[in-house]
């Protein structure tokens, strides 16, 4: 275990559960100003931008126990370093919904049955979609986020624009899926808040852990099957750069 990689995985998966969750706790609805739908949706996309250009030269900036798997699956990252990242995004995304909490519990009327930006299926989905629907959405979002994810960061991919490609493609799923589960595609992102919430939020946490992998494993096996010719680890939401 690289406790530099494990350390910035936790790092960035604070910041993208903080400010992606942030932004739906905190910003979406503000009276006259609130960023709604969109300004979600580009607030996660922009953490991973973000975090890929400050830590993707470390760990390859995962921020996700999906992404690990499916990059597992992909051939692009050793099965052995699963559990330690997995730990490590998960603390992380604890340690945000925490200090998230004790912010957003400071403002007049704070909530928590308003959900605190967990997911959740069938009335706690805010469509009200059913559980099959649910599983549905999350199993097709994140194996499509996967498939960007593996050709954003092949070798032939155009140099140094794959944060910009796995960011912009985070936003658009969570555009698709915020109205069906408020979206995961992301274990730690679901932890988090599910802990504080509490109850419902927790009893439906095994969905948004087990559809997010399966998509993420179908992602990766999907693209290593169509790629013509063994995949080149670079940085950026791919396998760790060699430890210096």
């Amino acid at each position: 275990m690289d406790i530099r990689k494990c350390t910035a995985e936790a790092i960035g998966t604070f910041w993208l559960t903080f400010a992606g969750c942030g932004s739906a706790v905190i910003a979406a609805g503000f009276p006259q100003v609130g960023i709604g739908l969109f300004g979600v949706a580009l607030a996660f996309g922009l953490t991973v931008v973000t975090m890929a250009y400050a830590i993707g030269h470390i760990s390859g900036c995962h921020l996700n126990p999906a992404v690990t798997c499916g990059l597992a699956a992909g051939g692009r990252f050793p099965a052995h370093d699963i559990a330690p990242y997995v730990v490590s995004q998960v603390a992380g995304g604890l340690v945000a919904a925490a200090l998230l909490y004790a912010i957003a519990a400071g403002a007049p009327g704070f909530d928590l049955a308003k959900g605190f930006a967990a997911n959740g299926y069938g009335e706690h989905s805010p469509g009200q979609y059913s559980l099959m629907s649910c599983l549905l959405a999350e199993v097709v979002l994140t194996m499509m986020f996967l498939f960007v994810i593996m050709g954003a960061t092949h070798g032939k991919a155009p140099v140094g624009f794959a944060p910009l490609a796995i960011g912009l493609c985070l936003t658009l799923v969570h555009l698709v899926g915020i109205p069906i589960t408020n979206l995961s595609v992301n274990p730690a992102r679901s932890t988090g808040p599910a802990v504080f919430v509490g109850g419902w939020a927790l009893a439906q946490l095994w969905l948004f852990w087990v559809a997010p992998i399966v998509g993420g494993v179908l992602g990766g096996v999907l693209y290593r099957a169509m790629s013509e010719e063994p995949p080149v680890q670079v940085a950026g939401m791919a396998p760790p750069a060699p430890a210096e």
